[in-house]
């Protein structure tokens, strides 16, 4: 069953534990109801809960990329292995991080964890990360109780895909620059030389053959047009991009 994908916020809470100790402290979570639920499953009566305020001028959100995940699922398998809880190898593994927007995410899923969902439950709550194939493994290990060993067969897995999209994309960087360079130039022949030929060419006054025709033609409408076919470039390449960002079908087919 696919999940949607909700934005977490940062929340600033204060209360009160079982015996009565003031306590205070930042949470992760979708609303201030589903955070104070969090907390009670956590044993804290909340008194206060407000969302955390951003700064005027904050800087933009670092990107979770798919190997932060590999690394996430490996660290993660390590530290299982090593007979460590669950909830505490998510607090270690997240203070080891150095994306914060990874360690936000990291701490929303021991949230989640620690107010007593499952491992695959949790990280369903973030399908843009993790793919359903991840989820259905994740849930498989718990069944079976070699959830480490299932971390482990998943992290090998990324990291071998992972590698293998780095040395495609590598592989494409030397194509993808001859093409470019290859319409540079046109640009600039159809734009600065063409137009010298043509009143070469005009000169003789004799009929030219079709193909050239057609070049000079070309050139005439780059020349008129070509502030137009510049800013249509552009506009292309910006909602290339958003639609890399924003759509996860379109992504995935591109990878």
């Amino acid at each position: 069953m696919a999940t949607t994908s909700t934005r977490l916020s940062t929340f600033v809470w204060q209360g009160k534990d079982g015996r009565g100790n003031k306590q205070k402290g930042e949470i992760s979570g979708v609303s201030v109801a589903l955070v104070r639920a969090q907390l009670r499953k956590q044993g804290i009566k909340s008194a206060s809960v407000k969302r955390k305020a951003k700064p005027l001028f904050a800087p933009s959100r670092q990107k979770i990329k798919p190997m932060d995940i590999a690394v996430f699922t490996r660290q993660m398998a390590t530290m299982l292995k090593a007979g460590i809880p669950l909830v505490q190898a998510f607090e270690i593994v997240a203070d080891g991080l150095q994306n914060p927007t990874m360690r936000e995410l990291v701490l929303s899923v021991r949230d989640e964890v620690a107010a007593g969902n499952n491992f695959a439950d949790s990280i369903r709550k973030h399908p843009r990360h993790f793919d359903e194939l991840f989820c259905n493994l994740v849930d498989a290990g718990e069944q079976s109780g070699s959830l480490e060993t299932m971390l482990d067969r998943l992290a090998t897995y990324k990291e071998k895909s992972e590698a293998l999209k780095s040395k495609i994309r590598k592989a494409m960087n030397y194509p993808l620059a001859v093409i470019a360079i290859a319409i540079v130039v046109t640009g600039i022949l159809l734009v600065k030389v063409v137009p010298q030929f043509a009143a070469t060419f005009s000169s003789f006054g004799a009929e030219l053959p079709l193909f050239t025709q057609y070049v000079m033609r070309i050139s005439d409408f780059a020349i008129q047009w070509w502030l137009w076919i510049l800013g249509a470039a552009g506009v292309f390449g910006w909602c290339f991009k958003e639609a890399r960002v924003r759509s996860k079908k379109f992504s995935e087919s591109l990878e």
